[in-house]
This record gives C-alpha cells, sequence and structure tokens, in this order.
C-alpha cells in the first residue's frame, strides 16, 4: 500500500547540523551581522537539493514566492509557503537565567511559580539561553517519548465549513482534511488486515450478554475458550482470528452486528438489574418495618401491661375506702386504651353508683330519684339546680320554713286530704304569681299525686285554684337563678309562679320541684316535657305571651311586671 512518508520532512527540519532549525541557531549564534535573507541563502545553499524544498531562488518561475523573503516545504498535508521576516529575531532568548532568578525570588507567589528556572544559583548555570527553535524541538521529543509510552488511540476530527454553522458540509473542505489527514491510508491498512483487535478478557466481558453461554457467567474456564463458544454460536467464527492475548475480526460489520444486538439486550438487562436492586430494597425495607413493627408490639404491650398494674393497684382497695374511690386518680392511659380507659370510667361510675345506691336507706330511695331525674333534664341547661342539699319537699308544714303559719297549713291539707283522698305531698312553697291581666300576688302552691293547689296564705290557705296533675303537660325554667316555674296545661290555661319566701335565703328549689314532678309521672307512666329556656311561651285562655327574666340591683324581692309582648320578672341581683 502506497502512502506518504513524513520522514524525509522531519529530517528537513530537526536533522543536527543541517536542518533548518540547526541553521537557524547557527545563524543567531554567528559573529557579526546576519539578516534574514541571508539565513535565506544559506538554506537554498544547503537544502537546494532535498525534493520536498524550494525557493524563488531555486524555481524563479513561481511567481507565487518573493525573492530573499519566501521558501516552501512540501508537507505531507499539502505546500506550506514560510517567510523568514522576523526569523532570526524571533528566535534569539534574551531572557538570561540572572533575570529568572530575580523573578524567581519575588515575594509574589504568583511570579515566582511562573519562574521555576530561577531556582538555579548562579554557579550551575552560566551558558547562554536556549533559543526558541532549541526549545521548541526539545518539547516535542519530550511529548513524543511520552506518547511512546503510552497506549495510542486517534481521534480524526474534521471541519465542516470554514464559517462555523451548523448542518452545513463543504465538500472540498472536507476532502482535502481527508487527504491532509492519510485517512485514506489508514483505511486501506486496515482492510489489508484487521479491523479490531481486543484482548480476550475485554471482548467478553463486554459481548458476553449476546450469547446464552456466556452469560451471566462462562461455562468454560478460559476467557479464550469462552470466546470461541460465544462467537461460534452467534456465527462469526469465519471471520475472527485468535491470537495468544487478543482476538482480531477482519470485517467491521461483524463488530457492527455485535454492537446492534448488545445495545438490543441493554435494556432488558438495566430492567433485570433494576428489578433485582428495587427487589432488595423492598426486603430490606420489609425487614426494617417488621423490627420496628415487632418492637412497637413489646413497647406496646409493655405499656398496657404498666396501665393495668397501676390501675389495678389503685383501684384494688376502693371498695373499703369511704367514698368507694371515687377521689382516686386515673392513671394515664396508652393512646392504644384511650377507648377502653373511657369504656372503664363508665362501669367504674356505674358501679360507684350502685355502692352508693345500696348504702342509701329507704326512705331516701325516691329523693335520689327524684334527683336523677331532674339531672337527666337540667344538667348541663342550668348551673345550680339544688342537688347538693336535702330535699324536704314539703316546707310550708316545717316551723322553721313557715312559722305561725305551719298549723294553718297543715289544716288545710288534712281537709284537702279527707276531701280528695291523695296519698301523698310532692311539694309546697310560697311564690309569687302573676295572672293574664298582669297582677301579681303571694300565693302558696301545693303539689299532691292528683293535684297542683294555689293557696292564699292571707286566708288559712283557701284554695284560689285546683288543677288536675294530669292535665300538667309540661314544665318551663329559666337557665339563671331566678326560681321561676310555668305549668303548661292541656286547657291552654298556664300557671306562672316564682318561689320565694325560702329558708334559707336563695336556697334553689327548681330543680327539687321538676325532679319530683318526673319522679312521679315516671311512677304514673306518664310524659311530662321539660324546658329550659330564658323566654318562656305560655298561655292564658288561649292568648300567647311571652315570659321573661330581667336581673335588677335595686330589686329587693322577685315580682312580675307586663311588658308589650307579654311580662317581665325582676330577680334580684345576688
Amino acid at each position: 500500500i502506497e502512502y506518504f512518508s513524513n520522514e524525509p520532512i522531519v529530517e528537513l527540519v530537526e536533522q543536527p547540523h543541517r536542518g533548518i532549525l540547526a541553521l537557524l541557531d547557527e545563524a543567531c549564534l554567528a559573529a557579526g551581522t546576519v539578516t534574514d535573507p541571508l539565513f535565506l541563502s544559506s538554506m537554498d545553499t544547503r537544502l537546494g537539493q532535498h525534493p520536498h524544498y524550494s525557493s524563488r531562488k531555486l524555481c524563479p518561475t513561481d511567481k507565487t514566492m518573493e525573492f530573499d523573503r519566501d521558501f516552501r516545504i512540501k508537507h505531507y498535508a499539502g505546500d506550506v509557503t514560510y517567510s523568514v521576516e522576523g526569523f532570526l529575531d524571533k528566535n534569539k532568548d534574551t531572557l538570561f537565567q540572572d533575570f529568572k532568578r530575580l523573578l524567581y525570588n519575588s515575594a509574589d507567589p504568583v511570579l515566582r511559580a511562573m519562574w521555576p528556572e530561577g531556582e538555579q544559583s548562579v554557579t550551575e548555570v552560566t551558558k547562554r539561553p536556549l533559543t526558541a527553535g532549541t526549545l521548541f524541538k526539545n518539547s516535542i521529543g519530550a511529548l513524543v517519548e511520552n506518547l511512546a509510552s503510552k497506549e495510542l488511540l486517534y481521534v480524526r476530527c474534521l471541519r465542516p465549513n470554514g464559517a462555523q454553522r451548523p448542518w452545513v458540509l463543504e465538500r472540498p473542505l472536507c476532502a482535502r482534511q481527508v487527504s491532509a489527514l492519510g485517512l485514506l491510508e489508514n483505511v486501506r491498512v486496515r482492510r489489508a488486515g484487521f479491523a479490531s483487535r481486543q484482548p480476550y478478557g475485554r471482548f467478553l466481558q463486554r459481548y458476553k450478554m449476546t450469547c446464552e453461554l456466556t452469560w451471566p457467567f462462562p461455562l468454560v474456564p478460559g476467557d479464550r475458550e469462552a470466546v470461541q463458544i460465544l462467537l461460534e454460536q452467534l456465527g462469526f467464527q469465519g471471520d475472527v482470528s485468535y491470537g495468544r492475548s487478543q482476538l482480531f475480526i477482519r470485517s467491521p460489520r461483524t463488530l457492527l452486528l455485535l454492537e446492534q444486538q448488545r445495545a438490543r439486550l441493554l435494556p432488558l438487562l438495566v430492567l433485570l438489574l433494576q428489578k433485582a436492586w428495587r427487589g432488595a430494597l423492598a426486603r430490606r425495607r420489609c425487614r426494617s418495618l417488621r423490627a420496628a413493627y415487632t418492637i412497637m408490639a413489646y413497647y406496646k404491650r409493655h405499656k398496657v401491661k404498666a396501665y393495668l398494674r397501676a390501675l389495678l393497684g389503685r383501684f384494688q382497695a376502693a371498695r373499703s375506702l369511704p367514698d368507694f374511690g371515687k377521689s382516686l386518680a386515673w392513671p394515664e392511659p396508652p393512646p392504644v386504651l384511650g377507648q377502653f380507659q373511657e369504656v372503664t370510667q363508665r362501669l367504674f361510675c356505674r358501679w360507684w353508683a350502685l355502692q352508693v345506691v345500696r348504702n342509701v336507706p329507704p326512705s331516701a330511695l325516691g329523693q335520689v330519684r327524684a334527683k336523677v331525674a331532674a339531672l337527666g333534664v337540667l344538667g348541663g341547661l342550668r348551673p345550680d339546680w339544688g342537688c347538693g342539699r336535702c330535699w324536704a319537699q314539703d316546707y310550708l308544714s316545717s316551723p322553721s320554713e313557715n312559722p305561725g303559719l305551719a298549723l294553718h297549713f297543715a289544716r288545710r291539707v288534712q281537709a284537702l286530704q279527707d276531701k280528695v283522698h291523695f296519698s301523698s305531698v310532692l311539694f309546697s312553697c310560697h311564690v309569687r304569681k302573676i295572672n293574664r291581666f298582669g297582677k301579681s300576688r303571694d300565693r302558696a302552691i301545693l303539689v299532691t299525686d292528683h293535684h297542683v293547689y294555689k293557696l292564699d296564705p292571707q286566708q288559712q290557705y283557701r284554695v284560689m285554684r285546683e288543677l288536675p296533675l294530669s292535665t300538667v303537660t309540661g314544665l318551663s325554667v329559666t337557665s339563671c337563678q331566678a326560681q321561676l316555674v310555668v305549668f303548661h296545661t292541656q286547657n291552654q290555661e298556664d300557671l306562672a309562679v316564682c318561689l320565694h319566701k325560702m329558708q334559707p335565703a336563695g336556697d334553689n328549689r327548681v330543680g327539687e320541684l321538676v325532679g319530683v314532678l318526673l319522679e312521679h309521672c315516671r311512677a304514673t307512666q306518664r310524659e311530662l316535657q321539660v324546658q329550659v329556656a330564658d323566654s318562656i311561651q305560655l298561655s292564658f285562655h288561649g292568648r300567647r305571651r311571652v315570659l321573661r327574666v330581667e336581673t335588677r340591683p335595686d330589686a329587693a324581692t322577685p315580682d312580675f311586671a307586663r311588658t308589650r309582648e307579654g311580662f317581665v320578672l325582676y330577680w334580684p341581683e345576688r
């Protein structure tokens, strides 16, 4: 294969004592006045017979070069014309060692790093500095020695156009670069020999996934045997040769087919690796979660056991305590037992109530039932309804509550009992009443198991109104401290009274009246509606009225008054 040899051109430039660089150094070191034309004349004399050198003096008919200025070298890439103007000045290095030593000894670290040659003392370096051509030649020689110690991989780059524009290809420019780089000769050499050569280990590592017998691990021990099996399975054994340590592939098409098969299998291998790695991560996370859940389970079990032991130790002797454990503080439950503690507290409250009821004497059971009934309708709606005191119910029969008139009241009750034959007195108290004309009077109220009586204390408790208890459909009370009670009846003839003249003053008896009536209705299987509101609707002879409560600091006793929409009860501020 014919190819352009670059060795004569290298000798033309670098040959000692005869090359262009040697002649240039000689001209720079010569005594006397030496000019660039003299240097060109010296090259014409010594290099005129070289086939790759020419000048205008050697070729007078070549008008592309000037006399005493230009010379031409025929490189492998083409002819190059050089001008000798400034060659001698550019080749001389006038930077002597003493100046380099001065810059090296500078306090600036940047200047000191730029001139490492100044580190040598004056006794070590005394000769003239090397010329630029010699320095360039030495640098090229060091580069060639460094490249010779490496494994060379050449990359040829082509410039597609001279305008630096994308998607523009100038064919003459590219053809000239291909010729200058010697690519055609390289292709001919490759075609005459082997297109690729690779060590067996590297080839097997890159293409072993294309054969079932070599993936993921070969079935034979050696790399060469594994490569032979791979190529025989793919049908490429006729296009390769086996060396001692390398595989030689003749056709580039074989490499192309191998790369195509490898590119087709790589996504599948990536998916396989991703699946395996994700499975490993999932199994690791699953083990971590199982360990965490196990620790959580043991911790929850420990907290539950500690809570149950604390609960058992605290309430084990509750039956022997005076209050049956009502004052004991409950331990803080773990979150998992929050609902359990709520249920347990409800069960404890029912057990505690059962223990309290068992210790209540039979004579007081009726009062307990009445308080429970009042709590069901007034609890949370009225702040104070007399739950914490003993309910006497029949207050007008007590000399301490009704001094001087208790005997007259007892006689009136006995007379009514002889007439109506009721069983018991449910409630009695002094009240302030209002009628449909807006007139308020002091009266007394007597509630039996058959009737509700309105009595006049000033006339020995003469009966002013008799209301059958079966006609009472509901009660209305307020949410404030006012002792207002409204009896709603079937015939829409309601009774509105305010309890007063109680001992002690400020006693709250609304809850007692409500609870007693509710317990009596429960025992007789009747329904009684109880309403708690600040504005109460009532009826007088079928006419609807509104009764509300106002607190007055200057009021000594509760009293009613008439308003545009109905009535108002002025309650003294306490």
